[in-house]
């Protein structure tokens, strides 16, 4: 498995991260074939949140991976807190208990990384700052992220958190790709030109910030996916053409249209099918020519100006 270094930090992390949350669908049986595969393939990172099965796949995991010292160092382990029952809550106090249940939920003393999950409307940059200070000293978590935030959402949280901020997790698919398309559709009158989210892609980039695309196959806000969809017979023509040329599936260049992108980025897969799984990681030995990236690019419907 390619890796890549994490922002600014020293971590060289496998160029996929794992998605766990939906391990809780699977059987205990399921679950360790699962996870095994995961490492027999070097895809060794793992992404939870606190609120993914109500906090049951951080469990599951665990015990799935028969987690104990040796397994630990062998592994990253990167979570989410942040959103409560019909509220966003980053107050010092919430994050400090949501770690602490998520080490023991995880059976560690430690995470590699901590993601900020969504924004919050009433945050307190120097309350996040305390947080992340206590958890750093006592070696609860070694580095720290947010999840879909914007340039000057990040910067608000500089202003007192001295940690690097390292990983921003970004909905991103080759038919959610508005923060490619503002950036294609520059001084241009049409929709594809507006920026939602203040160039946050270029932000990350200019501050060596790793973008991690969350739901790479979906289209929408968890709407389905796109591949093998008939709503988009025109893109899946386009990604079954250059699959067949490199001996892949569809899943593989879905990604691989990620990973060619110059941003370094670390998609998130969402499956528990252990092929599609396979599927995902054999992206990272794919590079695709610029012109089979922006085929897929116009084929999804994006349109260059």
């Amino acid at each position: 498995m390619r890796t890549i270094k994490l922002g600014t930090s020293t971590l060289e992390v496998p160029v996929l991260a794992v998605g766990c949350m939906r391990i809780n669908s699977l059987s205990k049986t399921e679950a360790e074939r699962f996870v095994q595969t995961s490492l027999e393939a070097g895809a060794n990172f793992f992404d939870h949140a606190d609120i993914y099965g109500g906090g049951k796949c951080e469990e599951i995991f665990a015990d799935a991976i028969h987690m104990n010292d040796e397994i630990r160092e062998k592994i990253f382990l990167q979570s989410k807190c942040g959103i409560r029952q019909g509220q966003f809550d980053f107050s010092k106090e919430h994050i400090l208990e949501s770690v602490d249940k998520i080490l023991q939920r995880l059976r560690t003393d430690y995470l590699d990384i901590l993601l900020l999950h969504r924004p919050d409307a009433l945050v307190e940059p120097d309350e996040v700052a305390e947080a992340f200070d206590k958890l750093e000293s006592s070696g609860k978590v070694r580095h720290f992220g947010v999840s879909n935030q914007n340039p000057l959402q990040i910067q608000l949280l500089r202003k007192s958190v001295k940690q690097p901020i390292i990983a921003n997790q970004l909905q991103l698919s080759i038919t959610n790709a508005n923060m490619i398309s503002n950036g294609v559709n520059v001084n241009m009158v049409n929709d594809s030109s507006i920026h939602r989210d203040g160039s946050i892609l270029d932000f990350c980039r200019l501050n060596d910030i790793t973008i991690q695309p969350w739901s790479p196959f979906q289209y929408g806000f968890f709407e389905g996916v796109f591949l093998d969809n008939d709503k988009f017979p025109e893109l899946n023509a386009q990604i079954d053409e250059i699959a067949a040329k490199y001996d892949v599936s569809n899943t593989t260049i879905a990604i691989a249209w990620l990973l060619r992108h110059p941003a370094n980025m670390q998609p998130v897969t969402g499956t528990t099918n252990v092929e599609r799984l396979l599927d995902c990681i054999k992206a990272s030995e794919i590079r695709l020519t610029r012109e089979e990236w922006y085929a897929i690019y116009r084929a999804a419907g994006n349109i260059l100006p």
